[in-house]
């Protein structure tokens, strides 16, 4: 997966419809129509194209500095901008995990749908030499992406693997912090997701994701549009579910922050809709329990 790709035209929404409740075959149709989705928004960028322009279909243009202004709305300072290859900002996105992430060098991040590496490579500056970042997509073109990316900006702590966020390909209880930016509404299973992030993490270990989130229970038309599903808005879950997940997952400190202020960017995500009735952006945070010392 790679991060959120609102779909304003739906010129990169998937191609088939998902219902609330999918089946396995479901389940599977959802990540092929997504990955063919996110696999146009590389190629278009590789190409330098955009899909659409602004904060229309995929959240891309050709202009960089169009992107830059998009990142700067979701909460990136330009000097973080400046941090990071070009081409790993695509303008994607719904906020910025790093920033409630309080990563300490040495760590050992795990990024959830890395995309073009934006994350990964900021995450990077601050885990240092001693630490390490994994990035996981399961597209194969924004896995190439990522890569090169990383070779571009000479980043020997960041790797980048193949995989579905819901089976993760890191080792049991290997990192210390796992972020994620708009991308986890976009799986099929979403308490699987925080199931194997669960395992991934250490004792202590964190979670720190921007996601889209409902605030109210979105009509069964939004939540079968094809484009809204691709936008990370169409299959976006209750506050109080997410809690739920969580928690069975087996989380502590659980702790979801909506912002209202990203209502303004997220209208021009599906423009002609009322879809902010509904779904806002927001922090969301919680802990591995174990991670005590002790006293003294």
């Amino acid at each position: 997966m790679s991060d959120c790709c609102p779909p304003a035209s739906g010129c990169c929404a998937p191609e088939e419809q998902t219902a609330k409740n999918p089946s396995h075959a479901d389940h599977d149709q959802h990540r092929q129509s997504v990955r063919s989705a996110y696999a146009q928004v590389a190629q278009a960028n590789n190409a330098g194209e955009g899909c659409g322009i602004g904060a229309s279909c995929c959240g891309t243009s050709d202009d960089g500095a169009i992107n830059t202004l998009i990142s700067t709305r979701l909460g990136y300072s330009k000097a973080e901008l400046d941090l990071v290859p070009s081409g790993a900002d695509m303008g994607l996105g719904c906020g910025n995990p790093k920033a409630i992430a309080a990563l300490q060098p040495g760590e050992m991040v795990v990024d959830l749908g890395a995309g073009g590496g934006f994350d990964c490579f900021l995450a990077a500056h601050e885990v240092g030499h001693t630490g390490h970042v994994i990035g996981v997509d399961m597209t194969p073109d924004m896995l190439s992406k990522a890569r090169a990316n990383a070779l571009k900006g000479m980043f020997e702590n960041v790797e980048f693997r193949l995989g579905e966020i819901e089976h993760l390909p890191i080792a049991d209880e290997s990192a210390d912090v796992i972020i994620s930016n708009c991308v986890i509404n976009l799986s099929p299973n979403k308490p699987q997701v925080f199931r194997d992030a669960f395992r991934v993490l250490k004792a202590g270990g964190r979670l720190a994701i921007s996601d889209v989130v409902a605030t109210v229970e979105l009509p069964e038309a939004m939540r079968n549009d094809a484009g809204l599903i691709a936008g990370c808005m169409g299959n976006a879950s209750l506050i109080e579910e997410l809690e739920v997940m969580m928690a069975d997952a087996g989380f502590e400190q659980i702790r979801i922050q909506p912002k209202d202020e990203s209502r303004e960017f997220i209208k021009e995500w599906a423009p002609g809709t009322n879809i902010t009735d509904y779904v806002v952006s927001a922090t969301i945070e919680a802990v591995k329990p174990g991670g005590g010392t002790g006293c003294c």
